[in-house]
């Protein structure tokens, strides 16, 4: 989508901060849905469940068809998706229209994500990208988090920051390449099939985990601000701040992934990662009071990036073409799209502590299967330096 020698593709990266913007804004959505409207917490859970369910949808049904379409209509498409949806549900309180706009701007947040996953894919160091889409998003989010509770009450706010998000980003969409691209492409290039998806079985392994790994991740974080209020008895300014401190830490830690990149390679990061934030889990869940509360999401926020970081850039590495970094961003959405609904009925009925236990159990489970795949998937270096010795004894002459 955009040349390897070419700078640093900043559409892709604002495209990322669009559709990611929802999942991070998840607690504050859920949290006013719940008290601003005749919803029960189960129900306002449902409505997050069923926002990014269609995220997830649009991803899964569009993974294959950027090119062919492309990447500028389809990126305009859903940002204008978005921001009708959301500015609809943001504005009205009837509730069959608030379900429709959630739906109709999740389905717009995917349909971005999966334009900035397939490019971000081509690229020569996607890792790179990936890091600085989450530290604009973490940025952008926190933000959101200090502002919304100065704003005043009800349930609109956090959905029109998603709209008006959609709205500033699709301008920035000019540079991003169209379909008669494509079609020029196929035109002065020999016609190939159609590849099939390279080294499928890690790539099934990957996202039916990552489906679990999220799910995890956004149970919890689809209650935590209930956590806040109710069980630590915090207001709505103080889980808020916390919330944005607890981003701004995960830009740190994103930083420090940036900077460090696939030295370590990223069997480490991902499931020494994925253990921390179990424990994590258990704490932020258990929380009773403002200590404990901010220490557990702080230090969860400043790992889930870090990890995620490198979970996608493990999808984009088992495909140049993009098309595993999709499917996998895509179950991982799905498992995203469930948590808010399984966190709500974890905590209805076990309460918030041993739903953090059920949780941290269940990552520690498929924290194996994850690190398995990065050990198996080399690094972009190493990659490199085996093309490059396969292409040198491809033209060594015969002795």
């Amino acid at each position: 989508m955009f040349s390897p020698r070419s700078t640093m593709p900043w559409p892709l990266v604002a495209l990322f901060t669009a559709g990611y913007l929802a999942p991070y804004l998840l607690p504050t959505t859920v949290g006013r849905l719940d008290a601003y409207l005749p919803l029960s917490p189960t129900q306002a859970g449902a409505i997050g469940s069923a926002l990014l369910l269609s995220s997830a949808a649009a991803g899964f049904l569009l993974a294959s068809r950027v090119d062919r379409v492309g990447a500028r209509t389809l990126a305009r498409t859903g940002l204008v998706l978005a921001a009708l949806g959301y500015g609809t549900a943001a504005l009205t309180t009837n509730l069959y229209a608030v379900i429709a706009g959630a739906v109709l701007g999740g389905f717009g947040s995917g349909t971005a994500t999966t334009v900035a996953a397939t490019g971000i894919a081509g690229r020569p160091d996607p890792h790179r990208t990936t890091t600085l889409g989450l530290l604009s998003v973490s940025a952008l989010a926190g933000a959101v988090y200090l502002t919304v509770p100065h704003l005043g009450p009800g349930h609109g706010l956090p959905l029109a920051a998603l709209a008006l998000t959609a709205a500033a980003v699709w301008p920035l969409t000019a540079t991003l390449p169209g379909r008669e691209a494509h079609v020029t492409r196929a035109v002065v290039t020999t016609p190939t099939p159609r590849s099939p998806l390279p080294r499928p079985r890690a790539g099934m392994v990957l996202a039916v985990t990552m489906t679990c790994w999220s799910l995890a991740q956004n149970s919890l974080w689809g209650v935590s601000g209930r956590i806040g209020l109710t069980q630590a008895g915090l207001s709505e300014a103080t889980v808020g701040a916390v919330f944005a401190i607890a981003l701004g830490a995960g830009l740190l830690g994103v930083v420090g992934a940036g900077a460090l990149g696939t030295r370590l390679g990223r069997a480490l990061p991902i499931g020494l990662g994925t253990a921390v934030i179990a424990a994590c889990i258990v704490l932020s869940a258990s929380a009773t009071d403002l200590t404990s509360f901010a220490a557990g999401e702080i230090a969860w926020n400043t790992l889930y990036p870090i990890v995620l970081s490198y979970v996608i850039g493990l999808a984009a590495a088992l495909d140049p073409r993009g098309r595993w970094a999709v499917l996998v961003g895509s179950a991982s959405s799905l498992g995203t799209a469930c948590g808010p609904l399984t966190g709500s009925l974890l905590s209805a009925h076990t309460g918030y502590p041993a739903m953090g236990a059920v949780l941290a159990a269940g990552l520690l489970l498929i924290a194996v299967p994850m690190t398995a795949v990065a050990l198996h998937t080399p690094s972009p270096s190493r990659a490199l330096r085996l093309t490059t010795v396969k292409t040198t004894e491809q033209y060594r002459p015969v002795a």
